[in-house]
């Protein structure tokens, strides 16, 4: 093509209207490493002789798109990576569904006849602890003895009996556990195995919920341990 230096306005629309093609619309006017080294061929190509670009001006532009390219690159890569990830909770919290959870909370639902399983947490030895089993109005329905235990970590069972024998009915209780460490009163930490009845993929802020028996949630990210039953 001839040079545009010192031609006539109309030459130089030309020009321009030749070498600049329209983008396509898929390219949304964004420029690819190749379009940048094509129009950085041009300006050296009509660069004024006198005034020839500087090294590190040229390194510089250079590396900005460079910069720019790897961070559009990054962040491609990252939002392929999140899909992945949620796809991948998504799959775990399904798999859940009819398992029982560790929740770091003491209350619970349970159906008449049902058993419910506990864990019970203390950073120190305790003497004379007995679990209490009490209904929503904070009647004691049943006390479980379990006398000494050490610093640690220990499951147990309650068999959804009243202390008269019969059967609990069904509603919301929850486990207290107290003790005596170094002599003093004190109460123990309490979590209990939820079964996971369903799960929401898309809850609140995005978090993948599990929908706990007794009608409760709570969020994947916050369960402790998983159990079989």
């Amino acid at each position: 093509m001839e040079s545009v230096t010192g031609g006539s306005p109309l030459e130089n629309m030309r020009w321009q209207k030749e070498d600049y093609k329209k983008a396509d619309e898929n390219d949304r006017g964004m420029l690819t490493q190749e379009d940048f080294f094509a129009l950085l061929t041009k300006e050296l190509s009509h660069q004024d002789p006198t005034k020839p670009v500087e090294n590190n001006e040229m390194i510089s532009q250079m590396t900005a798109f460079s910069t720019t390219d790897g961070v559009s690159e990054l962040n491609e890569q990252f939002s392929s990576f999140a899909a992945s990830m949620s796809s991948s909770q998504a799959l775990q919290a399904s798999s859940l569904v009819g398992r029982s959870v560790l929740v770091d909370d003491n209350v619970f639902g349970m159906a008449s006849g049902e058993e419910v399983k506990g864990k019970l947490i203390t950073d120190e030895a305790a003497s004379n602890v007995n679990i209490y089993v009490e209904n929503t109005a904070g009647e004691i329905i049943q006390t479980v003895p379990v006398g000494n235990v050490k610093a640690g970590e220990f499951t147990f069972t309650w068999d959804g009996q009243m202390s008269d024998g019969e059967p609990a009915p069904e509603g919301a209780y929850r486990f207290r556990i107290a003790g005596l460490v170094g002599g003093q009163a004190s109460e123990l930490q309490a979590m209990t195995y939820r079964k996971v009845d369903s799960v929401t993929l898309a809850g609140a802020g995005g978090n993948i919920l599990l929908n706990l028996n007794g009608g409760s949630s709570m969020a994947l990210s916050d369960v402790v341990e998983v159990s079989e039953g």
